[in-house]
């Protein structure tokens, strides 16, 4: 009978070391190659192209594909110079904590079973990190989009009568919802994957300093309920997508609180300042929320996928997603003791090891230095914010509260500045030189630099104001050849 083990373990292990140490040699001097680069055309149209295999080819032939045309072609976030989204940059560790998670192939879906009582330990130090009480639950998830969706399920099955809508649907119920207009966009999708719909979540305005507006929050709850609508939940940002802005979460606690609302906080990237001292205060008020969506994969700099979601009251996240099946049945001995089981907190019964790398993360480096990852993200960020401030062709366009500045090129006499920015975005991208994003901030598009790889330094930022300066420059000279070789044939 065939199986898959390898014929010859001995080649097998050579070719693993080889992968192994190129692997951790590439990570070790990531930064001296280009941040990102395009796919060449040959290459895509290689996978477009590619059959489906009938039979097999050596690992040694597979690995040098991989090496040729998947890993130069990777998105970058590794490189200390991404700056385009809230990414973290990983960690040579937690790639080894991934080799060996996948070497038990865990399924951590239920069972009785050790990796299970890692999840558990990691579910325990993430409720002691935020200050939920120690018997909140919680789920490790793909990412934040899933564990707010996870949260905002929960949240519904809390109001009154909440457990029918698991048999009968959300029917004629009107609940709504609220988050700021800069709430990240997988909220308004959990809305409607819930059977809410996306018109369910009010969108609240927001005050000066890009925060949510609790007087307009105040005021459109008491408009729903006078119109006959059910508000139930009101969610919270820490670190929003935008400019990194933290919701005044303790008013937003009150307000719940008055209401009789559910109080959910979106920390993907934020929640983890609470690492950092100088930062802490800012949440102040997380601790209070009955719900929290984060990532690990971001600030803490474990490989992707690693979210998080924590639920204060024990049970209440049972009974949303808990099911009763007989090839299910929990006993009270043999593999299939140890309850309750994850696939009692959220959708999936099949959930890899992710709590290894999470362990390896937290265990491995300590509070205490992944709060200083924050730290030093944030004063690279303002490092960046005062250059910004004290070049001449540029403008700050809002606060830095923790990691993100947002700013963009002005210039005289130009028209659309808008594409201007844009165009140097991409010309920065396309360089491999830096890896910024855009954003629109009052209207107008702004260069997105967020600070969260661990890599990131003071010399890397510069680089990005030096290159724009230079591709700047470029762009203004090649507009002014253009418009003399204009003005000449008009001559």
């Amino acid at each position: 009978m065939a199986g898959l083990d390898p014929e010859d373990w001995e080649e097998l292990k050579a070719q693993g070391h080889r992968m192994l140490d190129e692997m951790l040699e590439n990570i070790r001097h990531v930064s001296q190659g280009p941040v990102w680069q395009p796919i060449p055309a040959p290459v895509r149209e290689a996978f477009k192209a590619a059959p489906l295999p009938a039979t097999g080819q050596e690992l040694g032939a597979l690995y040098e594909q991989f090496t040729r045309y998947v890993q130069p072609y990777a998105v970058g976030n590794r490189h200390p110079r991404f700056m385009g989204w809230v990414h973290g940059g990983g960690t040579a560790q937690g790639m080894l904590a991934e080799m060996l998670a996948a070497g038990l192939n865990a399924n951590l879906g239920g069972r009785d079973h050790a990796p299970v009582e890692v999840e558990r330990m990691v579910i325990r130090w993430a409720a002691d990190m935020f200050g939920f009480p120690s018997d909140a639950t919680g789920v490790l998830v793909t990412g934040s989009s899933m564990a707010n969706f996870i949260a905002i399920t929960t949240a519904t099955r809390h109001v009154p009568d909440g457990q029918n809508l698991r048999q009968q649907g959300v029917g004629g119920r009107k609940l709504v919802g609220y988050a700021a207009q800069s709430a990240h966009g997988c909220v308004a999708r959990a809305f409607d994957l819930a059977g809410l719909g996306e018109q369910a979540l009010r969108r609240v305005p927001l005050d000066t300093a890009f925060r949510m507006d609790v007087v307009a929050l105040e005021r459109m709850i008491a408009q729903d309920r006078a119109a006959g609508l059910e508000p139930f939940l009101i969610v919270g940002t820490a670190g929003t997508v935008d400019t990194g802005s933290i919701d005044p979460l303790n008013a937003l606690a009150d307000l719940a609180e008055r209401e009789g609302l559910w109080f959910h906080v979106d920390g993907a990237f934020g929640a983890l300042a609470v690492l950092a001292p100088e930062f802490a205060p800012l949440l102040a008020g997380l601790e209070r929320a009955d719900s929290l969506a984060f990532d690990f994969h971001k600030w803490a700099q474990v490989p992707y996928d690693a979210g998080c979601v924590l639920v204060r009251e024990p049970g209440v996240q049972a009974a949303a997603f808990a099911q009763s099946l007989a090839y299910l049945s929990r006993e009270d001995r043999g593999v299939a003791a140890g309850a309750p089981w994850f696939c009692d907190l959220g959708p999936d019964l099949s959930r890899g090891f992710r709590a290894l790398k999470v362990w390896f993360a937290l265990a491995g480096f300590g509070t205490q230095k992944l709060g200083q990852v924050v730290t030093d993200s944030c004063a690279v960020a303002q490092n960046l914010a005062r250059r910004v401030q004290a070049t001449p062709r540029m403008e700050l366009l809002a606060p830095v509260t923790l990691d993100i500045v947002c700013f963009r090129v002005v210039v005289p006499d130009v028209d659309d500045l808008d594409e201007l920015n844009g165009e140097l975005v991409k010309d920065l991208q396309v360089s491999g030189i830096v890896v910024p994003s855009t954003t629109r901030i009052g209207g107008v598009l702004a260069i997105r630099a967020a600070i969260v790889n661990h890599r990131t330094t003071e010399a890397d930022v510069a680089i990005l104001l030096n290159t724009l300066e230079s591709f700047l420059d470029v762009r203004l000279a090649h507009s002014q050849m253009i418009k003399a070789m204009a003005g000449g044939v008009a001559g």
